[in-house]
């Protein structure tokens, strides 16, 4: 009966940071685009619909 009296403060206290964790990355916005990197991985590398890919690639008359 006495450890009750230590275990749930620390219940308490452990979920409270749990909470106010996930309540920062929820106001940071880490959760905004879950399916963007599942995607990304999927993409070549110098596709220009990437973002910082457009002025890489060049189209020459002979692609045209």
């Amino acid at each position: 009966m006495e450890s009750l009296y230590v275990l749930i403060p620390i219940g308490i206290i452990v979920m409270l940071i749990v909470v106010v964790g996930f309540i920062l990355t929820v106001r940071s916005g880490q959760y905004d685009d879950l399916d963007g990197t599942a995607y990304r991985i999927l993409m070549d590398d110098d596709d220009p619909r990437i973002p910082g890919n457009e002025k890489k690639v060049t189209i020459s008359k002979e692609n045209r």
